[in-house]
């Protein structure tokens, strides 16, 4: 999907590419021309959308990252800058997915979901204000904004739109943007909901009546939001959040 939006032969970096949002978010920079460079946890996704993205006709750099680990994190990011040079975009889209209230769950969320990104962003912002400016996007969640939620995870997500906030204040007189994406329920092969979809109706059924639209958003829709912020057409949005849930957090305040 092509919009057009002013971003060909610019460079974005996307966290956890290899599947669903980001993996959607690859492809639809690619297809704004964009040279992309992708990580994930998993090998065979990872390398099976690089492919895709190659086949664009675009510059791709993929290799595997833990997030959660700092050393892991420094080697993409500057063995990406190495093959591709400097950057213009960073997605944060690593997630730990974990939705349960034990201290594990708070811990990788915590490194994964938070520390991850702030991590990233850090390191990128010399390179930003070095050649004049970028655009830093948050995935963060409609779980940040409303409660009750998953305990860890929905507080991370928040803390995400906190940083982005104090990111876009700190560096917009060096051109830097930072804003945040909050999906809902996003459905798409092999999501958390496709899975309820086949294994758990009934718990699938429940959060469908809760969007006021009667469908879930898919990544292709998450992807165009994350898209549109980095495009020089969002120029003047900075610090913002912007929710994509076919309304379904306003449906149930």
């Amino acid at each position: 999907m092509r919009m057009d939006l002013g971003l060909k032969g610019q460079t974005a970096i996307i966290m956890g590419a290899s599947r669903g949002i980001g993996k959607a978010t690859a492809l639809a920079f690619a297809a704004e021309g964009c040279d992309v460079a992708i990580c994930a946890r998993g090998e065979d996704t990872l390398y099976a959308t690089a492919h895709l993205l190659e086949a664009s006709g675009v510059r791709v750099y993929a290799a595997v990252c833990d997030a959660g680990d700092s050393a892991s994190l420094d080697a993409f990011l500057d063995s990406a800058r190495g093959s591709l040079g400097d950057f213009q975009i960073l997605v944060n889209n690593a997630s730990a997915f974990a939705f349960g209230p034990d201290e594990d769950d708070w811990r990788r969320s915590f490194e994964i979901d938070l520390l991850a990104a702030v991590h990233a962003t850090d390191r990128v912002i010399p390179w930003f204000l070095e050649s004049g400016g970028g655009a830093i996007i948050h995935v963060s969640s409609t779980a940040a904004l409303e409660a009750p939620g998953p305990p860890a995870y929905s507080a991370m997500k928040a803390a995400l739109l906190s940083h982005a906030k104090n990111i876009a204040v700190a560096h917009a007189a060096g051109g830097i943007r930072a804003n945040c994406v909050a999906p809902g329920a996003v459905e798409f092969p092999g999501s958390i909901w496709d899975d309820a979809k086949k294994n758990n109706p009934g718990f699938y059924q429940e959060m469908l009546a809760s969007v006021p639209g009667g469908r879930m958003v898919n990544d292709q829709e998450v992807a165009a939001a994350i898209v549109f912020l980095a495009s020089p057409l969002a120029s003047g949005i900075n610090g913002a959040v912007l929710a994509v849930d076919a309304a379904q957090h306003k449906g149930n305040l």
